[in-house]
């Protein structure tokens, strides 16, 4: 059997402040809480031989997977695909503003700048299927909510990638085997097409 654990990052300061960051190049660090959210999923991970750990450019994924793996012999990976959504001209602004955007407007509406929920979906579908094909059975992922939520909805088989699961807690496990990741991004495809 393969596993892929997948986690969200633990928590930032942009997620005290409410605010978006689609930017790999600006470092947003983890708070004293992400911190230990990390240092948790170190437990919650002990006994899971895990043989590759992949994040995302994001340097809050990094940072959560080195705590979480701290005293491990695991490699670690960066996977461009699984970064955040480009929220273009909206980088750093209010989470409020980001919904306040997104209203009335459709998935395939590139953010200014950046680019369209759909066209994400498409790249985190193209992500997952890489992961598939890599040889590695015991695979760690740290990312981010969105991309960890469509792979949660789709592998369900939900007609929508936001739900029925919409928030995810920083730093929590989600497991995966072969056959879930492969539904996954097959439905994410199907829906952002």
């Amino acid at each position: 059997m393969r596993l892929f654990v997948i986690a969200r990052h633990a928590q930032s300061v942009l997620n005290l402040e409410q605010r978006v960051n689609g930017d790999p190049a600006v470092d947003v660090p983890l708070t004293e809480q992400g911190a230990e959210e990390a240092r948790r999923l170190a437990i919650q991970l002990a006994h899971v031989p895990l043989e590759l750990c992949v994040h995302t450019r994001f340097p809050r994924t990094r940072l959560t997977a080195e705590l979480a793996l701290a005293g491990r012999d695991v490699p670690f990976e960066v996977e461009p695909l699984l970064d955040d959504i480009d929220v273009g001209e909206l980088e750093g602004r209010s989470i409020d503003d980001y919904r306040a955007w997104k209203r009335g407007r459709s998935r395939k509406d590139r953010f200014p700048g950046g680019e369209s929920l759909d066209g994400a979906g498409l790249r985190y579908a193209r992500a997952y299927r890489r992961l598939l094909e890599r040889p590695e059975r015991w695979v760690l992922v740290v990312c981010h909510e969105i991309p960890l939520r469509y792979a949660i909805n789709a592998a369900a088989g939900s007609d929508e990638l936001d739900g029925p699961v919409h928030a995810l807690g920083n730093a929590t496990p989600y497991m995966f085997d072969e056959p879930a990741l492969a539904r996954a991004a097959a439905r994410i495809e199907a829906l952002a097409l």
